[in-house]
């Protein structure tokens, strides 16, 4: 049984006008499992912002994420069909400014992969704000780790936030990858769980958030223990468990 954990810090806009957000990434198997179990857990871990990978992408996709995202208190951003699976959702508490979702190279015979993106601002804070899903064959992996970075680049941002499913450790080429220009958020303010996978027993971390200089980290790992989010709810709502991280994004300066 998960032992009970201290709630990370609430979402606030300070008095400098820099901003706590709570952001969480989550893969939900194009919603397959208990999908009641998965909006518990995403209410429960209060987000400004969902990075979801996997979400559904085919018939009456569209649908079934509003759907989601109402039963959450929260709203439809970006990414699904459009994105080949990744997703954004947010509160509204954003002021979205633009949303930009990518295919990534086929690869013929592999699954197509996607990158769901926006720039938003919450409170004095402006940021930008990926979701992906890795491919499963490593040098696929590396590459699409790289078009991600490039990806962040290109939305022209200050301070950054990036997560998903990675289909690989920490300490794989990919990940130093994505290490050498981001800060993994869970090494710089460990908090809760670190494995995310498989949901029934995990026993790795492949999913991961990422953010740019000049965020401020203040926790970061799978909520298993936070109050309202239940066990039996983790293991039936997907079989990934989310990571949930609280940032503080400075003002704006533009």
């Amino acid at each position: 049984m998960a032992t009970s954990l201290q709630p990370l810090p609430n979402s606030r806009t300070e008095p400098d006008g820099s901003a706590v957000v709570r952001v969480l990434s989550y893969n939900i198997r194009s919603m397959r499992d208990d999908t009641d179990a998965l909006a518990r857990v995403i209410t429960a871990c209060a987000p400004d912002l969902v990075l979801l990978q996997e979400a559904p992408r085919f018939f009456r996709w569209r649908k079934k994420l509003t759907r989601l995202a109402r039963a959450a208190d929260l709203v439809l951003l970006s990414g699904g069909g459009t994105a080949a699976g990744p997703a954004l959702l947010c509160s509204l508490r954003a002021t979205v400014e633009r949303t930009e979702d990518v295919l990534l190279p086929l690869t013929p015979g592999q699954h197509r992969r996607g990158i769901a993106g926006a720039v938003l601002r919450i409170g004095g804070a402006r940021l930008g704000v990926l979701s992906t899903h890795l491919s499963l064959r490593p040098d696929e992996r590396y590459e699409q780790a790289g078009l991600l970075l490039d990806r962040l680049a290109a939305l022209g941002v200050q301070h950054a936030v990036a997560g998903g499913d990675l289909n690989e450790r920490p300490g794989g080429r990919t990940f130093r990858r994505l290490g050498d220009g981001l800060r993994d958020c869970w090494t710089a303010a460990p908090w809760g769980g670190e494995y995310t996978f498989p949901a029934t027993a995990p026993d790795r971390r492949i999913d991961a958030v990422f953010v740019t200089e000049g965020v401020e980290v203040l926790g970061c790992g799978v909520p298993a223990g936070l109050p309202g989010v239940a066990e039996d709810d983790l293991r039936a709502a997907t079989d990934h468990l989310p990571v949930l991280t609280a940032l503080r994004v400075p003002a704006a300066t533009t």
